[in-house]
């Protein structure tokens, strides 16, 4: 039978559960070890483990809206089973807990981006002028941007980021890396591809101002970063002075960055995204 395991990943989540008397645990650390324990007892036993992120005020909601005693291992058993394990998972793979937890809050918050994203082209509803899903177009033109940028730039190992403005002071940022071969081929993690697609068409359906940076890595040679902005359906390619601005000013702070060695800073290229691909007919 396959297992999960919710941990409480950072300090101030460990520190809001030590206020149930059922919680046995005195610090972070030895906790951790324990945890770690645990999963290694569960592999050697031949179980398959997932490792989930145990998330302490949304525990309580779950108990309270299910009427359930926060302060029993029964209660934590079953928000294990029936919320953590529904959301961003890792499977156990041997690696030690501070190797994994990382790559476990990355998952967790690309899962909310995506789940974010998705809200705002849900919001769309229809073209009142043509009748089309709002969030699909977007989501179709965000699809060929992605295939168009790697095309332009051609082979090499790929990092893109796409952002636009959240509801909040926090932004949607999503982040993919894609290795394009010399024959054609195209290799990205399809779940960082899809969070990367959905941000943008929530961008595109919303009208919101973004930008979309991405730096090519190739074998003996510099680094090379272009960037486009986001405005309304269209991508436009920045200029080598605005990639520059942009890369090397700290996005949090607006304070400026000093520039990597060995990169160069070159302009965003044409997209013609009004242009069908190959193979697919014309409006």
């Amino acid at each position: 039978m396959p297992s999960t395991v919710a941990v409480l990943a950072d300090e101030r989540d460990f520190a809001a559960m030590r206020r149930y008397r059922t919680f046995h645990f005195d610090d972070h650390v030895s906790y951790l070890r324990q945890i770690e324990g645990l999963l290694r007892t569960l592999t050697a036993q031949g179980t398959y483990t997932s490792v989930a992120l145990f998330d302490p005020e949304d525990y309580a909601e779950f108990c309270a809206e299910l009427h359930l005693d926060p302060d029993t291992p029964a209660s934590r058993t079953r928000y294990t089973a029936e919320v953590a394990a529904a959301g961003a998972t890792v499977g156990y793979d041997g690696r030690p807990i501070d190797h994994l937890l990382p790559r476990l809050v990355t998952e967790a918050e690309q899962q909310a981006t995506w789940e974010y994203a998705s809200a705002l082209l849900a919001r769309g509803g229809d073209c009142s002028r043509c009748g089309e899903d709002t969030g699909r177009a977007a989501f179709a033109r965000a699809s060929k941007a992605l295939r168009r940028m790697i095309e332009a730039v051609g082979p090499g190992t790929h990092h893109l980021v796409c952002s636009i403005p959240g509801d909040g002071a926090t932004p949607l940022v999503a982040v993919l890396h894609a290795t394009a071969g010399g024959d054609g081929r195209l290799q990205l993690e399809e779940a960082a591809a899809l969070v990367f697609c959905t941000v943008l068409a929530a961008g595109i359906a919303t009208g919101r101002p973004g930008g979309v940076v991405l730096r090519t890595t190739r074998p003996g040679q510099s680094d090379t970063v272009r960037g486009w902005s986001l405005k309304g359906a269209d991508l436009r390619p920045l200029t080598d002075a605005e990639v520059f601005d942009a890369y090397c000013t700290d996005a949090a702070t607006g304070e400026p960055v000093p520039p990597e060695p060995d990169v160069e800073y070159q302009p965003g290229l044409r997209l013609d995204l009004d242009e069908p691909d190959r193979g697919e007919s014309g409006p």
